[in-house]
């Protein structure tokens, strides 16, 4: 099965240049508008857990530390990566992002293999998921 990343992102250009690219690496993507829609999601029988979150922090509705933390405050998403994604690059941001449970901090514009070497980092690449 492929892994699966969620992209949380109000950006409707942002969200198609990261499923597109990660798409294209191989992995299961799922892109959603703000943290409300991605929660709503999550709760359905049907959905599976995610393996890695690209997260943006100036989310409406809910800013992505919120969804961060109720993300981590549940067990089925212990072992979900979570990767924040946001304009603010400052080290409080950063600060506040590890404690609401991200592994990793990008920064807005970003490079397209800066994202896959991120979320390769934390997941590996999804060709050697097929070889094993």
């Amino acid at each position: 099965m492929r892994k699966l990343v969620m992209v949380i992102d109000d950006s409707a250009t942002v969200r198609k240049i990261v499923e597109t690219c990660l798409g294209r690496e191989g992995f299961e993507v799922q892109g959603f508008t703000d943290g409300i829609e991605a929660m709503k999601w999550l709760a359905e029988p049907q959905a599976r857990v995610p393996d890695l979150v690209v997260l943006d922090i100036g989310l409406p509705k809910m800013d992505g530390y919120e969804v961060a933390r109720r993300l981590k405050s549940k067990p089925q998403f212990n072992n979900t990566v979570i990767v924040m994604l946001s304009r603010r690059d400052g080290v409080i941001d950063r600060l506040k992002g590890r404690l609401a449970g991200a592994k990793d901090y990008l920064t807005k514009p970003f490079k397209t293999q800066d994202i896959i070497a991120v979320i390769e980092s934390h997941l590996g690449s999804p060709a050697s998921t097929y070889n094993s």
